[in-house]
């Protein structure tokens, strides 16, 4: 890392074990109010944006609640499962302060919210370490585009080549090294399915943050 000035981390599934929550909140919505979860439901919501699984999830099964009531509903269910259950991945937060004790900017570039984020990096211990926190909502794409670790990246005041993106989820990965930014990926349960192709696209994999440690 002897030309990296900057660590970017994405949150979910990198630093957090996190990747559960929203099929949870799915699955106790849909039980509190007496409807089986199929597998159909579950798959379309994947690929569906915030309010567009709201409005899907309202004209499907005719609920009385506003799209905007269903979405704050998630929202707050997601927000107890941040603040009280999601923990760091094993000594993630241990790897961020020696990163910061080293001297390297570090930069947070998330799809999730501060709602959400905020109660989870508090207790976690992670609080107060990231220089900015950025989200893909301020780029208005995902990360299959890389605009997010650019903007990130702005933020720091550093050079795309400067940057040692640490991500899990492929797409991420691409998009990062497509402008230059070294990579590390980050093992999750959540992208087994993908796992060679995440070897073959990343600089490095990792399972553990102790093995960075030294």
């Amino acid at each position: 890392m002897e030309q990296v000035k900057a660590a970017i981390f994405d949150f979910d599934g990198t630093l957090v074990d996190s990747m559960y929550v929203w099929s949870k909140v799915d699955e106790d919505f849909l039980t509190q109010r007496g409807i089986p979860v199929t597998d159909e439901y579950t798959d379309k919501m994947r690929s569906m944006f915030f309010e567009t699984a709201a409005s899907y999830t309202k004209e499907t099964y005719g609920l009385k609640e506003s799209v905007e009531e269903i979405m704050q509903i998630w929202l707050d269910m997601a927000h107890f499962e941040y603040a009280h259950n999601v923990r760091a991945k094993q000594y993630a937060a241990e790897y961020v302060r020696s990163l910061k004790k080293k001297g390297l900017l570090l930069g947070m570039a998330t799809s999730n919210n501060p709602y959400l984020l905020k109660p989870c990096l508090d207790n976690n211990g992670m609080s107060g370490l990231f220089d900015c926190i950025c989200y893909t909502s301020e780029v208005g794409v995902n990360k299959s585009s890389p605009d997010i670790y650019l903007y990130t990246a702005g933020k720091l005041g550093v050079k795309p080549e400067e940057c040692m993106v640490f991500e899990d989820i492929i797409e991420g990965l691409k998009s990062s090294k497509s402008v230059g930014m070294k990579t590390i990926a980050i093992y999750d349960p959540s992208n087994v399915l993908y796992i060679d192709e995440i070897k073959a696209t990343a600089d490095r994999l990792i399972k553990s943050y102790g093995e960075l440690l030294t």
